[in-house]
């Protein structure tokens, strides 16, 4: 096993449980639960030998901690489109037909260890976490933490809402040229602001429109319900709309195109942006994000 970090404890100690005693002691561990699963796991060590949570730290002690030797089974074999990393964090392309997270081994954050370079920060994580979520069924800019500093500190951004989206979808109908929607979900406030890119005649639905969407709010489905309240379901949204209105195979066409924030430690500005997906630009040929 890889030594992570290593910690002395001080001498004459109160005698406090492993358990308690390594809790923020090792930055890539945030939680007391993440220290009794390692301890579990064997990654933890006294004095050169496996710990217990029941073991009592009494001081002087040589504390270490190790990376789990991982088989090639339990990390996801996706390759990934990496469009922005840094010691700190990332930012990947999503695709469609995953869950980011979740109990289930094909996720995303299962495959970001095969695919993003280990951070030589301190608190570097030994598994980089997402920032926010992207529905299943949703392609697009993802934004990923690689430290302990760095998933606070992204999550911040994201509650103080400091963090712009930017969001292209393909809805039924001739939408109007700008809108706004203001809409509560679930009781909590919601706003999304749209602009139409362009509107095609459709053999299937009369007519498609590619927009723009920003929310100024994160709601669980919160495009998807605004659209469809509008009258302009998302093109392939079962939950949403008509079942029988979609492209068979093609899933739902919204994809997250664009974040742009501060970086939380550099202070710069980032930029980043996924192009649309193919199934988009058959409808929309030549079609850029816009």
């Amino acid at each position: 096993m890889k030594l992570l970090a290593s910690y002395t404890a001080p001498a004459e100690l109160t005698p406090t449980r492993l358990s308690s005693f390594a809790v923020g002691k090792f930055p890539m561990i945030s939680s007391r639960k993440g220290i009794k699963k390692a301890i579990k796991k064997g990654l933890i060590k006294v004095n050169g030998q496996s710990g217990f949570t029941g073991d009592f730290i009494r001081g002087g002690e040589l504390i270490e901690l190790f990376q789990e030797e991982l088989e090639n089974t339990s990390q996801l074999e996706l390759n990934l489109e990496v469009l922005y990393e840094d010691e700190y964090l990332a930012v990947i392309n999503k695709p469609a037909g995953i869950v980011v997270s979740g109990n289930k081994f094909r996720t995303i954050e299962n495959a970001l260890q095969g695919n993003l370079k280990p951070s030589s920060e301190q608190d570097a994580l030994i598994n980089p976490q997402a920032i926010h979520r992207l529905d299943y069924p949703t392609s697009g800019v993802l934004l990923i933490g690689k430290t302990r500093t760095a998933v606070t500190k992204l999550n911040k951004l994201f509650e103080e809402r400091t963090i712009e989206k930017v969001y292209h979808a393909v809805c039924l109908g001739k939408i109007s040229d700008t809108g706004k929607v203001d809409l509560a979900i679930e009781g909590k406030s919601a706003e999304t602001h749209f602009t139409k890119i362009k509107t095609i005649i459709s053999p299937k639905f009369e007519f498609l429109s590619l927009v723009k969407l920003h929310p100024h709010s994160g709601r669980r489905h919160q495009l998807r319900i605004h659209l469809s309240n509008l009258g302009h379901t998302i093109l392939g949204d079962k939950l949403y709309g008509d079942p029988e209105k979609n492209l068979q195979g093609k899933g739902l066409f919204l994809h997250a195109s664009c974040l742009k924030f501060q970086h939380p430690f550099t202070k710069e500005e980032i930029i980043v942006e996924a192009d649309l997906p193919k199934k988009f630009k058959r409808l929309f040929p030549n079609q850029e994000n816009g």
